[in-house]
């Protein structure tokens, strides 16, 4: 199995180091999740556990690490009664992330981008659409299409084989009717999905 630090951009290593050594965290790398990029959990062996999906891409690798290392920052600094993604939480992500908002690490666009989203920072950087959008540019090229690029009226398949019928956009997501059921059910503008033609 390949050390996270693999999976992270070269100028940011030597600072995750840095952050880490006074932090006994055991991070592991596993298969790609569908559900999420990254959790923490306190094992009741009273170590602390972060995993990560592996990622091609280093930027979103690295942002999601920082996200996971703020939860370890927040509960050790307020307990564990507070909200998982509340105001402690926001501090400390701003605060573990400032050292890495510099063009060495982060390209120009995204690090902007990103440094907006950390003015608010929300649970995950996928309901960020604008920071998804970024985001996904570093991604690997795939024959998949964002739901925004779809046409109206378009239908769409998900990993799951789950095929559904592209609908408006009410505020920021797509109002879209799983075919099967025609239930609603609301997309990200950014989320991939495989075209029907």
């Amino acid at each position: 199995m390949k050390s996270y630090l693999h999976f992270l951009p070269s100028d940011s290593i030597e600072k995750i180091q840095r952050l880490l050594a006074d932090h006994p965290l055991v991070i592991d790398v596993v298969k790609h999740r569908k559900t999420k990029h990254g959790d923490y959990r306190k094992l009741p062996s009273g170590k602390v556990l972060i995993t990560l999906n592996e990622q091609p891409n280093p930027y979103r690798f690295l942002i999601t690490l920082l996200h996971e290392i703020a939860h370890h920052l927040a509960f050790q600094s307020f307990g564990f009664n507070i909200k998982p993604h509340g105001k402690e939480w926001q501090h400390c992500f701003r605060q573990v992330a400032a050292p890495f908002l510099v063009e060495n690490i982060f390209p120009k666009e995204l690090l902007a981008v990103f440094a907006q989203h950390l003015k608010r920072p929300k649970a995950s950087s996928d309901t960020d659409s604008r920071l998804g959008n970024c985001l996904q540019k570093y991604d690997p090229k795939t024959s998949k299409k964002t739901v925004a690029d779809l046409p109206q009226q378009s239908l769409f398949q998900l990993d799951n084989g789950r095929v559904f019928r592209k609908g408006a956009l009410q505020r920021k997501r797509f109002l879209c009717s799983e075919l099967s059921s025609n239930k609603p059910y609301l997309f990200q503008p950014h989320a991939m999905v495989e075209h029907l033609k």
